[in-house]
């Protein structure tokens, strides 16, 4: 009789009425993410899924109404952004506010004369009751000029592409997107503007006349509502996600990292907000193929949301390699920790709690503390080796002062020594060598300081601010390690200690001083212009030697 009840709850499941018009993600570097951050801090929006950010063009869409609804609470800039993502968000085929390049109806390149208006731009869309499909050109321009040197520094970044996406059956959306790119001029300077560089195996690899790179995204999403605000999600694929709060960078998945490949369910009904994850990603690299392996993360995260008052969640995370998939860490209810004492401790495990405030209109507080392996059982002495503990505290001050259209944001991370380290290295806490946390990494600590001003719905500027203190390992002059203070991510201080001491900041002091204005520019819909000075005054108090590098970035995306 279980089973029978099993099967008709399956068949209910997948047999429902309830549609949605696009089932598939808006990519994490959309602006619209920021404009409904704005507006949940402001206090029209009451709930964003904030800890796993990604969502569906139809739940931006909802958003998007829930703001309209309250329109007469909007500034002038505020009302004329939303009007504008209402449009974007649409996913109208409608003449009047969406062209095509190869329309149907009109001929290949008729529309070509209005790819240069507000219209929402695509190559060919299709769209039905129940299926649709879109295809969207793709491309960005880089061009950093390095002020740094005597002499003249550049790079020149340039890659094109193409996303099809869209939803089926009202449930099921779908999503592939590719970059092909090069590079010209300084390849130092080049990964400087694009991180990502570094996890790009063509990159890494050199072995063509010209420094390329290639970036792919693909998922399958499935969607439904089994009961009415009940919402049940299962994607497949890899796309760029993040995880946890933080304002600047994450405690728990940053951002920073490459694209991982994964399954994820999301359950949101009443005041319970879970997201399960389980990726695969890669070690560090190596030219040679035998070296290179397979390694796992795990995530999942519980989060009780109470209205008007704040959102609190408990969360963990596993890495693991040298194995296949362990189905101990696929089963969303479980505590990964004792899943790992019971095959034996190999693993790398962190748990983590977080709270974001909702209670003061306008203002947001929100802290993560994190911790590395060892729970709970050394907080009593904070100098310990084995006291891994990272904790993150911001404030979000929308309207300060009652100006329209200005944010204010102050956070402060600290991160003890060994953070996201592991006695083994393939355990540690790295996907293609690449942090998967916070950019500072362990023995280390950052004070960031931003403000953004909407001038109106296509310009924007943003100042920021951030002091970093590091500490680093000591090494001699020819290489060899002198001590080991925690400060690096891939060094462990393994099962045989000199000291069970470990002192924050301790080792090779540098201070670090980063400056950076910019604006974000959309003159035309689709055609974004990021504009920025960039400064970064580096000082190794240990050694007393300072660095410099100053640098300007023009930075051209276009989605047709």
């Amino acid at each position: 009789m279980r089973i029978i009840s099993v099967l008709i709850s399956m068949i209910a499941f997948f047999l429902m009425d309830i549609t949605f018009s696009q089932v598939e993600n808006v990519p994490i570097t959309n602006g619209v993410y920021t404009f409904l951050k704005e507006m949940k801090v402001k206090g029209i929006l009451s709930f964003i899924r904030e800890d796993d950010p990604v969502l569906s063009r139809f739940e931006v869409k909802n958003l998007l109404e829930d703001v309209n609804n309250r329109n007469s609470e909007l500034s002038s800039t505020e009302k004329k952004i939303l009007a504008k993502y209402l449009v974007e968000f649409s996913d109208s085929i409608n003449p009047d506010s969406s062209t095509q390049l190869f329309n149907p109806k009109h001929g290949l390149f008729s529309d070509l004369d209005q790819m240069i208006t507000d219209k929402v731009k695509y190559l060919y869309a299709y769209k039905e009751p129940e299926n649709n499909v879109y295809f969207e050109w793709l491309g960005h321009f880089y061009h950093a000029q390095d002020f740094s040197k005597d002499y003249a520094i550049n790079s020149n970044l340039y890659d094109i592409g193409f996303r099809i996406r869209g939803t089926v059956f009202n449930h099921l959306g779908y999503n592939l997107t590719v970059f092909k790119g090069g590079v010209s001029g300084d390849k130092h300077l080049a990964e400087v503007i694009e991180p990502r560089l570094l996890t790009s195996f063509k990159w890494l690899e050199n072995s063509e006349n010209i420094g390329n790179y290639d970036f792919t995204y693909g998922y399958l999403k499935y969607h439904a509502e089994p009961y009415k605000k009940m919402n049940v999600s299962v994607q497949l694929g890899r796309e760029d996600i993040t995880l946890g709060y933080g304002y600047g960078s994450k405690l728990v998945l940053s951002g920073d990292n490459p694209t991982m490949d994964f399954i994820k369910f999301n359950f949101d009904y009443g005041i319970i907000s879970f997201t399960s994850l389980h990726a695969s990603t890669t070690g560090y690299f190596s030219y040679t193929p035998s070296e290179r392996y397979t390694k796992y993360f795990a995530h999942n995260h519980l989060k009780l949301k109470f209205d008007n008052l704040f959102d609190v969640g408990i969360g963990e995370t596993m890495i693991y390699s040298g194995r296949g998939i362990e189905l101990g860490y696929l089963t969303p209810v479980t505590f990964y920790k004792f899943i790992e004492m019971g095959i034996q401790d190999r693993d790398n495990g962190n748990i983590y709690f977080d709270l974001q405030t909702k209670f003061v209109k306008n203002l947001e507080l929100q802290g993560t503390f994190l911790l590395d392996e060892n729970i709970l059982s050394n907080l009593g002495d904070l100098e310990k080796y084995t006291n891994k503990t990272a904790y993150q505290l911001g404030a979000f001050w929308y309207r300060p002062l009652s100006i329209n259209d200005l944010s204010l944001i102050l956070e402060y991370t600290k991160i003890r020594p060994y953070v996201y380290t592991h006695f083994d290295i393939k355990n540690n806490y790295t996907a293609f060598g690449a942090n998967l946390g916070h950019r500072i990494g362990p023995n280390a600590d950052e004070l960031m300081l931003r403000s953004s001003f909407n001038f109106n719905e296509w310009i924007r500027m943003t100042l920021e601010y951030r002091y970093q203190r590091e500490g680093n390992n000591i090494y001699s002059e020819d290489g060899t390690l002198i001590k080991n203070v925690g400060g690096d991510i891939a060094l462990s201080h393994g099962y045989i200690l000199k000291t069970d001491r470990a002192y924050f900041l301790d080792g090779e002091r540098v201070n670090t001083n980063f400056y950076s204005i910019g604006f974000k520019i959309e003159p035309i819909r689709d055609f974004i212009f990021d504009i920025s000075y960039n400064q970064k005054n580096s000082n190794n108090v240990s050694k007393n030697i300072t660095s410099k590098l100053n640098y300007a970035l023009l930075r051209f995306t276009l989605e047709y």
